[in-house]
Formats: structure tokens, C-alpha cells, sequence
């Protein structure tokens, strides 16, 4: 299954730096943390491995990897097979082919249709596919069945702000809802500041990250936010 952990470094004065990352593990949705990271590994979270180029299932001879292929065409074969078409959707996720990962996924949710985890991962998939529209759809989907799920609403506040048009003031709602459950949620705090100051709301930013300071004195992105809002036109 995905599980979204560890992975968004804002630097504020520059929204491509903003970087998120999903990976699939055994449970659905975890922290988003800030982490920066090259464009070529941007969708990875911290401690990720790095992924390799091209189909990603080439072995050492250039030839697909048989167990990966085999699962995939098992997927294929056995449309009906709901773990088959997570397994699939697995591999393609891991080697960064988002299309296929959510062709699967999709699958998997005709067969659940009401399986939470699959529906917020299609989000997950479409997240890391730039297709922040779509995975908007899929989060606030899950959020009618989960409405208390405070990692999927940040995850859908970020929808917000990466976007091509990004829409702050209903990212900082989705934020602002988050905080209302779990004041102390370090993740939503940390994209709040970002929000905050991309709008141009220097003195909400400030005060938000004062808050972050205080939840998570050791957390590695308050140096540098602080260095952006205390010099926002660098």
C-alpha cells in the first residue's frame, strides 16, 4: 500500500523548491515532513532510496526483472485479483511510473470501492504525477469517509499549493483545519508558514512558524524559513 512519509522542503522564496515525496509501505498516509531534494529524485521521501532512470525493471543484463514482470502480468490476467492489482500498482509507483501505478490502483478501487487506503493512495499517485487537480478529487473523496484524517487534509491543503494556479487561501484553510484537530501537527504548521508567506502574509507566517519553533524546537526547516522571512525579496 502507499504511505506518504517524511517528505516536503519549502524554501520559501522560491515555490519550485517545494518538493513532496510518497512511497508505498503498509500503512496509509503518514507525516509529510520538509526535506529538499533534487528535481531528478523530487518525488522521494528522506531516506528514500534513490531511483534509477528509464523502466526501472531492467536487471543487470538489460532484461526485465522476471518477478516484477510476472506480477504485472498476473494483474493483468486477473483483473478480479484485488492484490494483484495493489502489487502491480506497488512496483509501478516504485519506479516512478505514476500512470500505471494509478491504472492499478484504479482497478483495485473498482473492485473496493469503499477500501479508504486505496482511495487515498489513487490521491497519492496522482500527487506525484503533478496532477494536483486530480488528486484534490481522490482526498476529498477519502475525507467524506474520514473528515478527521489530518495527514489527508494537509495532503490536500498542498494540492493547493502546487497547483499551476495555486490557490493560498484555501490551502491555509485546509492547514487551518488541520491545526483544529491536532494544534501540534509539526506538518501542517510547517506548510502554514509556506502558505502564509507565498500570499505575501509575512506577519501569519512569522507567527506560524513562532508556533513550529515551539512544537518542534530540532526541526531542520526553521533555520531557513527563518532566513527567508527575514529577508522575503532574496
Amino acid at each position: 500500500m502507499i504511505n506518504k512519509e517524511n517528505a516536503l522542503f519549502c524554501t520559501v522564496g522560491l515555490l519550485a523548491g517545494l518538493i513532496i515525496g510518497f512511497m508505498f509501505a503498509n500503512s496509509v498516509n503518514q507525516n509529510t515532513t520538509l526535506q529538499q531534494a533534487t528535481r531528478q529524485n523530487s518525488n522521494l521521501p528522506a531516506g528514500h532510496p534513490e531511483l534509477s532512470g528509464g523502466e526501472g525493471t531492467q536487471g543487470t543484463q538489460g532484461g526485465p526483472i522476471p518477478e516484477v514482470q510476472a506480477a504485472i502480468e498476473k494483474a493483468r490476467n486477473e483483473p478480479n485479483d484485488f492484490d494483484a492489482q495493489m502489487r502491480a500498482a506497488e512496483l509501478f509507483y516504485q519506479i516512478q511510473r505514476f500512470e500505471g501505478s494509478i491504472e492499478f490502483l484504479k482497478r483495485a478501487n473498482q473492485l473496493k470501492p469503499d477500501d479508504y487506503g486505496v482511495i487515498v493512495q489513487i490521491g497519492n499517485a496522482n500527487f506525484d504525477a503533478d496532477k494536483y487537480e486530480e488528486a484534490e478529487k481522490w482526498y476529498t473523496s477519502a475525507l467524506t469517509k474520514k473528515p478527521d484524517d489530518v495527514n489527508v487534509r494537509t495532503d490536500l491543503g498542498l494540492t493547493f499549493v502546487f497547483r499551476a494556479t495555486p490557490n493560498y487561501d484555501r490551502a491555509i484553510q485546509e492547514f487551518k483545519r488541520t491545526l483544529e484537530k491536532d494544534p501540534n501537527h509539526v506538518q501542517a504548521l510547517q506548510n502554514l508558514t509556506v502558505a502564509y508567506s507565498k500570499k505575501g502574509d509575512l506577519i501569519n507566517a512569522r507567527a506560524t512558524l513562532e508556533k513550529l519553533e515551539a512544537v518542534d524546537p530540532t526541526n531542520a526547516a526553521i533555520s531557513q524559513l527563518r532566513a527567508e522571512l527575514s529577508n522575503p525579496t532574496s
